[in-house]
């Protein structure tokens, strides 16, 4: 498990001056791209190699309010990696200062490519890399249809 801390500043609360549903947003994708530069995956590399990564959805699960003045942890677990490395899970869990888990977070994605704008898979190299990890319990091999499982269109825009 990757973990990061953060300091709860003023401007990451809301109106009910406890943490905003952006502040997450923020803590986690800081969090996914820490955990990608630790495992070689930097900006530079990105750029040279044309391919970034993309999110299909994040589902957040509230537990308790955190308020500024107390650090917060944030946690990253890959659950699941498609065969080719295309697509990915991420499960975050947001610690309180005192250890309790006020938040989680299941978060799925993929890797783009930047010249034509489609989803690709990993090099060899670049999936060895991605998939050099302990497996954590749950821990599965993803496949396309896993991608789409919260896909649900309105019906309305479907009919055209």
């Amino acid at each position: 498990m990757f973990l990061k801390e953060f300091e709860v500043r003023w401007s990451d609360v809301d109106a009910n001056r406890h943490l905003a549903n952006s502040a997450y947003i923020n803590f986690m994708s800081h969090t996914r791209m820490a955990y990608l530069w630790k495992i070689g995956f930097d900006h530079k590399t990105m750029a040279v190699n044309q391919i970034g990564p993309v999110v299909f959805y994040e589902h957040m699960y509230y537990f308790k309010e955190v308020f500024p003045g107390k650090p917060i942890r944030v946690s990253l677990e890959v659950m699941g990696v498609s065969e080719d490395g295309m697509f990915f899970e991420f499960h975050h869990n947001f610690y309180d200062s005192e250890g309790r888990n006020v938040a989680h977070c299941e978060m799925m994605g993929a890797w783009i490519d930047l010249k034509t704008r489609k989803l690709t898979g990993l090099s060899e190299e670049w999936l060895e890399q991605f998939t050099a990890f302990e497996k954590p319990e749950g821990f599965r091999i993803l496949t396309k249809e896993d991608t789409r499982r919260f896909a649900k269109r309105p019906k309305h825009l479907t009919e055209a």
